[in-house]
């Protein structure tokens, strides 16, 4: 479910570093998901060296239409990982993970599969304790180290 990470010299070297400030949002994403997703990182790298502007104006807009001031991180959060499984996008894994940083407990993030599974069926439903468990080895990784 995660892709690769893309390597950095050579995209530098094909596109030119990415400007400055593509690091305060690198940082953004690993204060929220506690890493970097690759997929994100890809963006940062080419389109911040590329269109540094675009990448500014995607971030500002994603960061008003996730955190509205009406609903906390938490409920944000389980609202975006269920409109995720409803798609069954690899990204629900990012959101389910950024909803457990947030405080959702395992019993939250059921009910959010069990209503994706509502309007999406046995696909969402499977992939939604896939990722539910997926979550939890990286848990239990991390407590680990």
């Amino acid at each position: 479910m995660s892709a690769a990470r893309i390597d950095k010299d050579i995209a530098s070297k094909a596109m030119g570093k990415p400007h400055d400030g593509m690091a305060q949002l690198a940082d953004s994403y690993r204060a929220l998901l506690g890493y970097l997703p690759p997929r994100v990182e890809s963006r940062l790298l080419v389109t911040g060296a590329l269109d540094p502007k675009l990448v500014r104006l995607q971030e500002e807009i994603r960061a008003h239409a996730m955190n509205p001031p009406c609903f906390d991180t938490k409920t944000a959060q389980l609202m975006i990982f269920g409109m995720l499984v409803v798609e069954l996008s690899d990204a629900a894994m990012i959101h389910g993970i950024a909803a457990r940083r947030a405080g959702a407990t395992w019993e939250e993030m059921q009910a959010v599969v069990s209503m994706a599974y509502i309007f999406r069926g046995v696909s969402a439903a499977n992939r939604g304790a896939e990722i539910l468990a997926r979550i939890a080895e990286r848990e239990a990784q991390s407590a680990s180290e």
